[in-house]
């Protein structure tokens, strides 16, 4: 395992993927996409996300931790395997992010059977998954490549 790889593609892609998720996905999928839809199944959410706006504040802490900490996984993981996917990092990573945002959309499928969700939310919880997997995926591969060794 290259730690350094690890720590460096962590960081950059914990950065990245909150950076889209806050910037570009959350206002696009969640704020305006599927507010309805959210609105329309309140009970599923804790209580700060029921409030009107929902209280962001209340859960980002949670977020932060949780995704630094996934993230941790995600590049160490991609530290064992970046080498079975061909072309410059960049191309790697994305490769990588394509490969996690599959298997999340899997996820978001087997999920879809267990809540009385409407399946609009798992496919738009899928396409935000992709979005976010894909270019953090090919913003670490790059960093990687060019600053761990990867």
């Amino acid at each position: 395992m290259n730690w350094k790889l690890v720590g460096i593609g962590a960081l950059v892609f914990w950065i990245v993927s909150n950076i889209i998720g806050m910037a570009v996905t959350g206002p696009i999928i969640h704020q305006g996409v599927l507010d309805p839809v959210y609105r329309a199944h309140e009970s599923f959410w804790i209580e700060p996300l029921r409030q009107d706006p929902p209280d962001m504040a209340a859960v980002l802490p949670y977020w932060l931790i949780n995704s630094l900490l996934a993230s941790l996984v995600i590049a160490g993981i991609y530290s064992c395997v970046h080498s079975c996917f061909k072309g410059p990092g960049w191309r790697k990573g994305l490769t990588w992010g394509l490969c996690l945002a599959i298997l999340t959309f899997c996820t978001y499928l087997a999920f879809s059977g267990l809540f009385a969700l409407p399946m609009t939310i798992f496919i738009w919880w899928g396409v935000d998954a992709a979005i976010i997997y894909m270019i953090s995926g090919a913003a670490m591969g790059w960093v990687g490549g060019r600053f761990a060794g990867a």
